[in-house]
């Protein structure tokens, strides 16, 4: 089950996160969403973990402090499609 993790400080890292979740379970993957031009944090993760210790990652460290900060911790939602936005300025004449 992949978890949505929210509110992050811009000081937490992969490891503090597995860590953190490592001691309800298995962590399968950790990422840490970042800035696509800067690079920096953005202040939210994904945790990937079985569905059981997921659940009770949830339970145990949604309203937890991490490095300051309340974490939002659910399960995250599916992808979905996004409609319009950005791109190239088509307004050549």
């Amino acid at each position: 089950m992949k978890i949505y993790v929210g509110n992050l400080s811009f000081d937490t890292n992969e490891d503090a996160l597995r860590n953190a979740f490592a001691e309800h379970g298995d962590v399968e993957e950790v990422a840490v969403i970042t800035d696509r031009e800067t690079g920096r944090p953005r202040g939210f993760a994904f945790v990937t973990m079985p569905d059981s210790a997921a659940r009770a990652a949830i339970d145990a460290l949604n309203g937890k402090e991490l490095d300051g900060r309340t974490l939002n911790v659910n399960e995250a939602r599916a992808k979905t499609d996004r409609v319009g936005g950005g791109g190239q300025r088509r307004d050549r004449w």
